[in-house]
């Protein structure tokens, strides 16, 4: 059994999701960490803490290798390592909601300190494509921004939603909070895929393989855009790591869940290699030589501080990470199929007999056995609902004699709660056919694993019937009438190589089209009308060869508030003063006043946070308008459309920015 090599404890408590490690004096390891009490601990147990003297430092009072950094705004993300090429030591990078500080943690003093409108919620640090210096990238309100040891923004583009998590591999990883995971070579979006939920956490692990973990308690890996495996718990996963538990020369990915488990998986298979148990939720999980004796540990901390370290597995392990004996594994794995094939021999023989007796016969409707030539069979239509019912597409599940379906299970991504749906009809309701409503919330192609219970009305077995059936990705698009439709004001207009008889196949494969639906050759026109809001989608096929005023106003009420903070500074010394002095009346008069600054000064500070959550709201409408005007364009054009915005942007020069996305040049 692996058990950890070293154990400390932290007096004080973490904030999930923001530990790092780095050699911030260049030799000795030390952990960052951000608190709950809006600090960043640094915990240095070989080497001395940052240098006195600084304005951010100050040692720990109930831990000598313990120091503190006051940050003043609640940490978002958290990290450590190289920025400067040729400077030997680490820097700490740390995220707030409005700002992001580079920090030497070694002399005590800032490299950097820089605001960012988008916010900081995921930050890495690298190099990014042929930017030659060390980049830290931060992902924000739909937007991404890389930052060189001074401070430059040397990188910068949109994308789909809100960032959640970053990783650097060969590309830029992004997770968002619009169930996707993007790839990007530089600015450039290069794979997409798209998952269930908010992506929280991204980890690289060896060649072009990446795990991931999602709030809905799904962790998995990748292998560049196909998936390997993934598991799904009740608990959260609060964080993922890389890491060689059992020296097989192959890093598995480890988790930290939100009860306070750490378990290590296979990365081709997803089984559980070795599993520990903490007293609280996991805060971070982090590699380093932390002992300093040429190892490297895998380190563990939860959010009350414990601190745990464990080495790879040696020789002796032979593999077996957990208290477990391979013996007993097998006897127990042996005992469940001994008792799975007795129950399946019963029902056989349970079936038989009712066959041969002649009191269980068919006119008292009950069988034991449903003919061989029985099939399930499905289809999918695009229902356009009722009163009582919104439109939807129709999932019909039918047998091909008089059997009865009791019983259906569909497993399907992002469609049902939980990933499942069980339709389980009454028994007055019971016939050949079930039909089930599906709305999937997004254009994405989903395959529906289907098992159903077919038997007879009486029957105490059923036969299991397991298919499975893709969702097209434009299901939730009824097909219409041109004649009755009005043409859209906006469209994108593209020319295209591919035969129209192409064009049909993917119109045939993308969308539930009626089975006696005919397309005539070029030119013609498909209209559709969107199930979810009532858009209208119109396909001609022809044959060819606010956001500066939210600044403004931001910048304004922030000059206030210095200004009230000075006056507020005086006033507190001259109260004081006539307290000194006896002069009771001079000093109710001039606390009078501070209370009623005070009370001016917190009500402009309320009116800041509204001001700040509408300019990040317009930030992000302007950034997926960035993208949406990126996309329409392919390769480089791309590019420069995305960098001539944010140069339109930097400028304040909104009648620009509108005219690059509608050209795609600033000029006319």
């Amino acid at each position: 059994m692996l058990v950890p090599v070293f154990t400390l404890k932290l007096s004080h408590k973490l904030q999930p999701r923001t530990v790092a490690l780095g050699r911030f004096d260049g030799a000795h390891p030390c952990l960052a960490a951000a608190t709950q009490a809006g600090k960043v601990l640094v915990h240095s147990p070989h080497a001395p803490g940052p240098r006195t003297g600084g304005s951010r430092a100050a040692p720990s009072s109930q831990d000598a290798h313990v120091s503190l950094l006051s940050i003043n705004q609640a940490v978002t993300c958290l990290a450590a390592g190289p920025l400067r090429a040729g400077l030997q030591r680490d820097c700490l990078l740390v995220g707030t909601r409005t700002h992001l500080l580079a920090y030497d943690v070694h002399l005590n003093s800032d490299l950097f300190y820089r605001e960012v409108s988008d916010g900081a919620n995921a930050i890495v640090l690298g190099k990014l494509g042929d930017i030659p210096a060390p980049l830290a990238i931060i992902g924000g309100n739909c937007a991404l921004q890389g930052f060189d040891y001074e401070g430059n923004d040397l990188f910068w583009t949109v994308t789909g939603d809100n960032v959640r998590s970053l990783a650097l591999v060969s590309s830029l990883l992004v997770g968002s909070e619009d169930f996707d995971i993007r790839v990007f070579k530089e600015d450039e979006i290069v794979a997409e895929m798209s998952e269930t939920e908010t992506v929280t956490a991204l980890s690289p692990m060896y060649g072009s393989r990446f795990g991931y973990a999602l709030s809905n308690g799904t962790v998995g890996v990748y292998d560049r855009t196909s998936r390997y495996w993934r598991i799904k718990s009740k608990n959260h996963a609060m964080s993922i790591h890389a890491f060689d538990l059992n020296s097989d020369g192959v890093c598995e990915l480890i988790t930290g869940w939100s009860n306070g488990k750490v378990d290590a998986r296979s990365d081709r298979t997803g089984e559980v290699i070795f599993k520990d148990n903490f007293a609280s939720s996991i805060a971070g999980v982090v590699e380093g030589d932390y002992r300093m004796d040429g190892s490297t540990q895998l380190i563990c901390c939860s959010v009350d501080g414990e601190v745990r370290g464990y080495l790879p597995a040696g020789e002796e392990m032979k593999g077996n990470l957990m208290d477990t004996c391979a013996e007993q594994d097998m006897i127990r794995e042996l005992s469940q199929k001994k008792q799975n094939l007795l129950l399946e021999l019963r029902n056989y023989e349970e079936n038989a007999k009712a066959e041969l007796s002649p009191q269980l016969k068919e006119a008292d409707g009950w069988r034991g056995v449903i003919p061989a030539n029985t099939q399930l069979q499905t289809s999918l239509s695009v229902n356009l609902g009722s009163d009582s019912q919104s439109a939807h597409v129709e999932l019909c599940i039918s047998t091909t004699n008089d059997t009865i379906i009791r019983a259906v299970l569909i497993f399907a991504e992002g469609i049902f709660e939980g990933e499942s749906h069980v339709v389980h009809p009454g028994l007055q309701n019971l016939s050949g056919c079930v039909r089930v409503p599906l709305t999937p919330p997004k254009d994405v192609p989903v395959d529906l694993h289907i098992k159903a219970f077919v038997g007879y009305r009486n029957s105490t077995q059923f036969y299991v019937f397991e298919l499975t059936r893709q969702l097209p990705r434009f299901s939730m698009y009824a097909l219409s009438s041109p004649d009755s439709a009005v043409e859209p004001l906006s469209f994108v207009s593209c020319a295209t190589n591919e035969r129209p008889q192409r064009i049909v196949m993917w119109l045939n494969q993308s969308f539930l089209l009626p089975e006696d639906a005919e397309f005539q050759s070029a030119p013609f026109q498909v209209c559709f009308t969107s199930l979810r809001n009532a858009g209208q989608l119109l396909i001609k096929i022809k044959p060819g060869g606010e956001v500066d005023e939210h600044h403004s106003v931001n910048q304004r009420l922030t000059a206030d508030m210095a200004d009230h903070s000075n006056l507020i500074r005086v006033m507190l010394v001259q109260a004081e003063d006539a307290r000194l002095l006896g002069d009771m009346k001079n000093m109710k008069t001039r606390y009078v006043e501070l209370y009623d600054l005070n009370r001016d000064l917190i009500n402009q500070y309320k009116i800041r946070c509204n001001n700040h959550t509408e300019l990040l709201s317009n930030l992000k409408a302007v950034n997926q308008a960035i993208q949406r005007a990126g996309r329409l364009r392919v390769g480089k054009p791309k590019a420069q459309v995305i960098a001539a915005c944010r140069d339109a942007i930097r400028s304040n020069n909104f009648n620009t920015l509108f005219k690059i996305m509608r050209s795609g040049v600033a000029s006319s």
